[in-house]
């Protein structure tokens, strides 16, 4: 749901970025900081809403340091229980009709955006933080900042602070034409000790062991891409053979540290064709050439992971 308000704000902020801008960028880049660090530090629960394309989520997330651990708990309000435990490096899941497993994890990623964890320092060399102003989310006065990338190739955040706490109480992921792909927005929220009183029982609570994950053969892989949008990095590249499909994929996952998306390289058949499919922030743009299907998946606009695909070197392997 976009509201009037919203859009004029943000184009009065793009229109009036003037000479003063590196100063408000650094501002505006320490006030989204000091939102990691609250997230991660105090004790507060939210109830809040994620509103995407695919409809309407309700949930609860509760947060709090005992004894220099975090722990927090992600509950889905509506339908079959869905809970997400997390208990210092562990992150415990319990699904109707699955096993529970753990996994490790600094923090829990399923239903919450994960702007909230970024490390802006990192970020300031590609990325734009613009104040937008002041507006009320939650009965809450908010400090409103848009996330920009500079060089007009990713989405966009626009994040709503909580002047006084420094917690997230909206934020809003928008496509490169404005409109509105998700939206996380807090109905209600509480910061105070009664929240660490409640997550007491999880320092012995009975929580599935943790799985481990094995590391992955080290490949070297004769493609690459010759273009990537500014800040991209090589997080991990595999190779692993997939015998339903008779196939091996050779993988390479990129990330800047707000965005990812990985690049899947195999043989091509009689199904492979060129494609793009968008769902939310997710595009899949497949690419059929020289033999090869090159798949781009991931957190881009439709533009930027077709100019991805167009540009990887798919002549034969080695």
């Amino acid at each position: 749901m976009k509201q009037l308000w919203c859009a004029v704000s943000l184009l009065a902020g793009s229109l009036l970025w003037s000479s003063t801008a590196p100063a408000q960028t650094s501002a505006s880049g320490a006030l989204l900081q000091q939102m990691e660090q609250a997230s991660q530090s105090l004790n507060y629960e939210f109830a809040y809403i994620n509103v995407s394309r695919l409809g309407i989520e309700s949930l609860r997330y509760r947060h709090a340091v005992i004894d220099n651990l975090i722990y927090a708990q992600l509950l889905q309000m509506d339908g079959p229980r869905r809970e997400v435990i997390q208990r210092g490096g562990d992150i415990s899941y319990f699904e109707p009709g699955l096993e529970p497993f753990s996994l490790p994890g600094n923090h829990i990623i399923d239903a919450l955006p994960p702007v909230i964890y970024a490390d802006f320092s990192k970020l300031a060399n590609d990325y734009d933080f613009i104040p937008v102003g002041r507006a009320r989310i939650a009965d809450q006065m908010c400090e409103v900042v848009r996330i920009v990338s500079r060089d007009g190739t990713r989405y966009s955040y626009v994040v709503w602070l909580d002047v006084d706490t420094k917690l997230p109480l909206r934020i809003d992921l928008l496509d490169r034409d404005g409109e509105t792909l998700e939206q996380f927005r807090v109905i209600s929220f509480a910061v105070d000790e009664g929240v660490r009183n409640l997550m007491t029982g999880l320092q012995k609570a009975n929580l599935p062991p943790s799985l481990s994950v094995p590391e992955g053969d080290k490949v070297t892989l004769d493609w690459k891409p010759a273009w990537l949008p500014a800040g991209m990095k090589a997080v991990s590249q595999s190779r692993r053979n997939i015998p339903a499909m008779n196939k091996t994929v050779e993988s390479r996952l990129y990330s800047d540290g707000l965005f990812s998306f990985a690049i899947n390289v195999t043989t091509a058949d009689k199904s492979s064709v060129n494609q793009t499919l968008r769902t939310g922030r997710r595009t899949v743009q497949i690419k059929v050439s020289d033999n090869r299907e090159i798949t781009v998946v991931g957190e881009l606009p439709p533009s930027t992971a077709k100019r991805i695909a167009d540009s990887i070197d798919s002549g034969a392997q080695k």
